[in-house]
């Protein structure tokens, strides 16, 4: 049988030529930032603060490694259209970069030492560990719905927990370009949720009445034991700054985020997630352009620009 090049003029469903060019529109590199702009700050951290920053950065550096040599490419397999396959290999790109930032961080800001007990905290630390077993055993075992869960689960809320402290030190005028990378990520991972769920919509469509009952209680199942996980993960990390209860509500927020995504109603109701810490949702809602799926290239970042980025590149 022969093979057959894939015709991006045959449109197949138009919502992968649109996610294509907003995705491809979005390339960055974390060489672009400069990080290095933020040692001044960084310095004025008691060695409280640079801890947390660091453990939730490296956390961010486990979980895009997890995505981007397991998760994205998983999603490949079921795809449901050969466009879809063109999208999945731009995620799966991005996600090594995300990785890849995250190091870039890590090692302008600390010494040697700090980052080799970083990297083993972050490969080591017993609530990490259960958050990439759980996704990975799905990535590995699950169906095409339960992979799409699990991979909107991880970017849409693990991964939010960790955001939490770079945009409330961003909202406090302090790490702007640490905040910038967390923000370019936040952006792409909007997008990749939005797809996701997209997809993950389709085909939860094709499930009869009962199948879909069944797996909505596989879902809630899984969701909850990951939840659990993440607030005692949240109780150890950020008690040293005091801001345990802070990040629960963000995650909780996040959580009806991807619930949505997938066409799904918010579980957690608006009383309970009406106290966001609005330092962070700030953050959120102006990141680099705006927190949503149309965003552009952010405001402080130019390709082929090595510049450092003054204060101005932040008024937005």
């Amino acid at each position: 049988m022969a093979y057959t090049s894939v015709n991006w003029n045959v449109e197949e469903d138009e919502f992968d030529e649109y996610v294509w060019d907003k995705a491809t529109a979005q390339f960055w590199l974390d060489t672009r930032v400069p990080v290095s702009n933020d040692r001044g700050d960084w310095r004025t951290l008691t060695d409280s603060e640079k801890g947390v920053i660091n453990k939730v950065v490296g956390g961010l550096a486990l979980l895009d490694t997890l995505q981007s040599e397991e998760g994205v490419n998983v999603m490949r397999e079921d795809a449901r259209t050969r466009k879809e396959v063109g999208v999945i290999n731009d995620f799966l790109m991005m996600e090594s970069i995300h990785a890849k930032s995250y190091g870039t961080i890590l090692s302008t800001l600390n010494d040697q030492k700090t980052i080799d007990d970083t990297f083993h905290w972050m490969n080591n630390d017993p609530r990490m560990q259960y958050k990439v077993r759980r996704i990975n055993e799905i990535y590995q075992n699950g169906n095409n719905l339960e992979k799409k869960v699990a991979s909107v689960f991880l970017e849409g809320i693990l991964y939010y927990s960790n955001f939490f402290t770079p945009l409330w030190y961003r909202g406090n005028n302090k790490l702007a370009n640490l905040s910038e990378v967390i923000k370019l990520v936040i952006r792409d991972e909007s997008v990749h949720g939005t797809y996701l769920g997209y997809k993950f919509q389709q085909a939860f469509a094709e499930l009869t009445p009962d199948e879909q009952t069944r797996f909505r209680a596989w879902m809630d199942d899984l969701l909850a034991d990951l939840l659990e996980n993440e607030f005692a993960f949240t109780e150890v990390v950020y008690a040293p700054i005091q801001m345990v209860e802070d990040v629960k509500q963000f995650v909780r927020y996040n959580a009806n985020k991807a619930m949505n995504n997938m066409g799904f109603a918010a579980i957690f109701n608006h009383a309970a997630i009406e106290d966001i810490n609005p330092i962070v949702m700030n953050g959120i809602s102006t990141e680099t352009a705006n927190h949503d799926f149309f965003s552009q290239v952010g405001a402080g970042y130019l390709m082929g620009n090595a510049e450092a980025m003054s204060d101005e590149d932040y008024d937005f």
